[in-house]
């Protein structure tokens, strides 16, 4: 009987296995996770994790029992630690040997460290696991000072959860702007305005150049201390792939995958935040950090694996909410030679468009549902825009098209 073996139990891999049997997989599956806990959504650690607008349960991907009921064996809290792609098997930490007839990558991404004197501190916070997400909700108690170094979305999201819990919020960007690399500069002057308004203080154009005071002080290159009681870092993170180079797998950034989700060697499939994949639309290779992006990739590895018809390719989207703000963005500005703005951001309601020529490669919308999945469909279908039209908001984005 046919074995597979999904390294990583987050998102993407818990995806695989279901995916797997609902495409009507009959063989072993094997899911293998580091941390403790049965496949849970990232996403609302920011946010109503934080906040305590949510229970445990509600952040699994399906309830505990599913695995057991769809045959898979789930191992927790185990690390695999080598592959052996010529006797096709895994090793993990413990020594034990799992083969495999097929391998899903599952691996994630692993957060950056500030490359500064105290960068490596203990008290130092970060989230990328429900274990990370409670050790920063204990610190968040109202009037206590919250020091966030990056001025990314889980950052932005991290400061707006503080403010509703009481505490202050002090986001240092080492960048001229908020967002500078994920977003336009409208978006980022508009959220940065936002945050300001909400009472948290942020601190562009400033390099953290030590961590002091145990962990709860950044020092800044113009030698300013910012002092608080806890300090989170979310500068970012790369992707997990030193399993997939040091198995000899073809790695650019990211394990390098097709549109099956395949590598270069054929017994061995990566999804998630771990790969570097083609997006077609683009003629581009490019690594995406986003749920959707998990779960197209998990139905590609599980299709192909299953012998099930290849999904159809999705465009990418991501979203970020913060206070009363839904932030929905789809595409990748790519050769974006210009960009529209529709709506007044004065009313929080509005869409930036990245366009080349008159077709739209991107957009970002803020409490504006209708661009968002209007523009998702124009970029799907590369369809050409008016662009007075567009920049119009009287006029329906169904009539933008030419």
């Amino acid at each position: 009987m046919s074995r597979v073996v999904v390294v990583g139990a987050g998102h993407a891999g818990g995806s695989v296995a279901a995916f797997l049997r609902q495409f009507g997989f009959e063989g072993e599956i094997v899911l293998i996770g580091e941390e403790p806990l049965v496949p849970y959504q990232r996403p609302p650690l920011s946010k109503a994790w934080l906040k305590g607008e949510a229970d445990f349960d509600s952040l699994l991907l399906r309830p505990s029992e599913f695995y057991a009921e769809a045959g898979v064996d789930l191992r927790l809290g185990e690390r695999v630690v080598e592959i052996d792609r010529r006797l096709k098997l895994v090793r993990l930490s413990n020594g034990e040997p799992v083969s495999y007839d097929h391998l899903v990558l599952a691996t994630g991404s692993v957060t950056h460290k500030l490359p500064v004197p105290g960068g490596d501190h203990p008290a130092l916070l970060e989230l990328r696991t429900a274990a990370d997400a409670d050790k920063l909700k204990a610190r968040l108690t109202p009037g206590a000072r919250l020091i966030v170094v990056g001025a990314g979305y889980v950052g932005l999201e991290v400061a707006a959860s503080a403010r509703a819990l009481g505490c202050e919020a002090i986001v240092v960007e080492r960048e001229a702007r908020v967002m500078a690399r994920v977003a336009s500069e409208p978006l980022s002057k508009f959220f940065e305005g936002y945050h300001r308004s909400k009472g948290v203080e942020i601190l562009t154009g400033a390099a953290v150049t030590a961590i002091e005071a145990q962990g709860r002080a950044v020092r800044l290159a113009d030698g300013r201390a910012v002092m608080g009681e806890a300090v989170l870092v979310g500068i970012g993170a790369a992707a997990n792939d030193a399993l997939a180079r040091n198995a000899g797998l073809a790695c650019d950034g990211g394990i390098v995958v097709d549109l099956e989700a395949r590598t270069s060697d054929p017994a061995v499939f990566a999804v998630g935040d771990c790969t570097r994949r083609p997006l077609p639309i683009y003629e581009a290779r490019a690594r995406l950090e986003s749920v959707p992006n998990a779960l197209e990739q998990a139905k590609q590895a599980a299709a192909a694996i299953a012998g099930h018809a290849a999904p159809a390719g999705e465009v990418p989207w991501f979203w970020s909410d913060q206070y009363d703000l839904k932030l929905q963005m789809a595409g990748v500005a790519i050769g974006a030679d210009r960009l529209i703005v529709r709506g007044d951001p004065a009313e929080a309601k509005f869409a930036v468009f990245h366009l080349i020529g008159d077709r739209v490669l991107a957009v970002e919308a803020v409490n504006a549902p209708p661009e968002f999945m209007a523009g998702k469909q124009l970029i799907a279908k590369r369809t050409p825009v008016d662009l007075a039209k567009l920049a119009d908001p009287a006029v329906s984005m169904k009539a933008v098209a030419l």
